[in-house]
């Protein structure tokens, strides 16, 4: 049939028959027929240059082909592929791996809890966790965070579109400004801002007069995702994790999108040299397969038996296929080139910056790296750069996938245009990639300034 062979076929039929909650579909109108690596094809025979990879999950890319056998290899094995949280050899091995990432201090002193395949299952099942330990109730989430979109977890983040019209979210909740240099709550920015928030922090919960009553638990990400790719400095992270280990304040570490090697490190919070009490891993965990992980201290499991569970948190194929990744990303010589690479990028983005008007910031470390768009002629803010501008970065968007380049924006009102390429991406592709990226930027800076 001649319509199998037409993206506009498919995005009809997907119109007709999917909820109206869909989204990248508007932004990428095409149906995938292959995946290989860092490239997809439609069903029309076009290529791109995946340069989203399941928002990050792709850690190796599509189909790799150790992931893939291993995967082949269970199937053909006759083992159970659906297992609840019964126990299973290659559970054994998956959680023996992930144990044996962790840091020192954690390692031997930890637990994990199998969720629900979304990262947001892992939020809930931490929050519950928490509260259940330490029988507290409040929550400190940071403006700017993201850690899923279902009941409890869409209540930690800071996007106000998605929650203004979902009433009555979880209680309780209070959200403490993150260090943004560029666009710093305090108008200050660098160290002086990361400073104040930080102050900010530490003196709210420990003034009896701050309204707001001890928590059950802090969340945080060490690099903010949908946020705008917002790394937290060093000294901020060390900072909030002295002060929540001094008022004994569980600290939940949101790795699900930052971590598996996305910074360059397995963990991004390892940077800052500090362990914390809860981590929460997804998305590439799994090895392109759904899972979701809580890992957290001893002490914490106070849960009695049933008081979390989830139908398929016994995905086999995501432990086989997830202990593969681990495998690969652990390896200093796979972290060292994703700290190349994304140096590379980074570097060739500052650049472009320099050339250009309508690029007010870019940031990140590793292959998680974040481009923010202003409009030159606009309004300012308080650190006098110019506002967000979503408008622009959907234009390069939409300009970038004409020219057969997959990218995802994310940020305040949309603004930042974001990096999350397979860690194993090639020099060649990164070659596409800015050569694609920096070609719509100059044109769409060219026309700006002529208007």
């Amino acid at each position: 049939m001649k319509e199998l062979h037409d993206n506009a076929y498919f995005i009809s039929r997907q119109n007709d028959f999917e909820s109206s909650a869909r989204s990248y579909p508007r932004k990428f109108p095409f149906a995938l027929k292959k995946a290989k690596g860092s490239w997809v094809e439609d069903v029309e025979g076009n290529r791109y240059l995946d340069f989203l990879c399941g928002a990050g999950t792709l850690a190796l890319g599509h189909n790799d082909d150790d992931v893939k056998k291993s995967m082949i290899d269970l199937l053909e094995s006759d083992a159970p592929l659906h297992t609840l949280d019964l126990m299973t050899p290659v559970k054994e091995k998956f959680v023996e791996t992930i144990l044996s990432l962790l840091p020192e201090e954690l390692k031997n002193d930890a637990k994990i809890q199998f969720c629900s395949p979304s990262g947001t299952d892992a939020t809930d099942a931490a929050i519950k966790l928490c509260k259940t330990a330490t029988g507290r109730g409040r929550v400190i989430a940071f403006s700017g965070g993201y850690h899923g979109m279902g009941h409890g977890a869409l209540a930690l983040t800071g996007n106000r579109n998605a929650k203004e019209k979902v009433q009555n979210l979880m209680p309780g909740v209070s959200f403490f400004p993150y260090p943004y240099s560029y666009r710093c709550p305090f108008g200050l920015g660098g160290e002086e801002g990361a400073k104040a928030a930080a102050n900010y922090f530490e003196r709210t919960l420990k003034d009896p007069e701050s309204g707001i009553e001890k928590p059950a638990a802090v969340i945080i990400e060490p690099i903010q995702g949908e946020g705008g790719v917002i790394p937290a400095p060093d000294e901020f992270l060390k900072r909030i994790r002295r002060v929540t280990k001094e008022l004994d304040i569980p600290l939940i570490v949101d790795e699900i999108q930052c971590g598996i090697g996305r910074s360059g490190d397995v963990f991004a919070f390892e940077k800052s040299g500090i362990v914390p009490d809860v981590i929460l891993m997804s998305k590439a965990i799994g090895g392109s397969q759904p899972m979701s992980v809580v890992v957290y201290k001893k002490e914490l499991d106070k849960w009695s038996a049933g008081a979390h569970a989830g139908t398929f948190r016994g995905n086999q194929l995501a432990m086989a296929a997830g202990t593969v990744v681990l495998e690969k990303i652990r390896q200093k010589e796979f972290l060292d080139e994703v700290k190349r690479k994304g140096k590379r990028i980074e570097d060739a983005l500052l650049q472009l910056k320099n050339e250009v008007s309508i690029i007010g910031d870019v940031r990140g470390r590793g292959l998680m790296l974040g481009i923010e768009f202003i409009d030159p002629n606009g309004d300012v803010d308080i650190m006098n750069h110019p506002l967000p501008s979503g408008e622009i970065a959907a234009e390069v968007q939409k300009r970038c996938f004409l020219r057969h380049l997959v990218m995802e924006k994310g940020g305040r009102n949309g603004s930042v245009m974001r990096c999350l390429c397979a860690l194993n991406v090639k020099d060649d592709e990164i070659d596409f990639m800015l050569d694609v990226f920096t070609s719509v930027v100059k044109e769409i800076d060219s026309e700006i300034k002529a208007r």
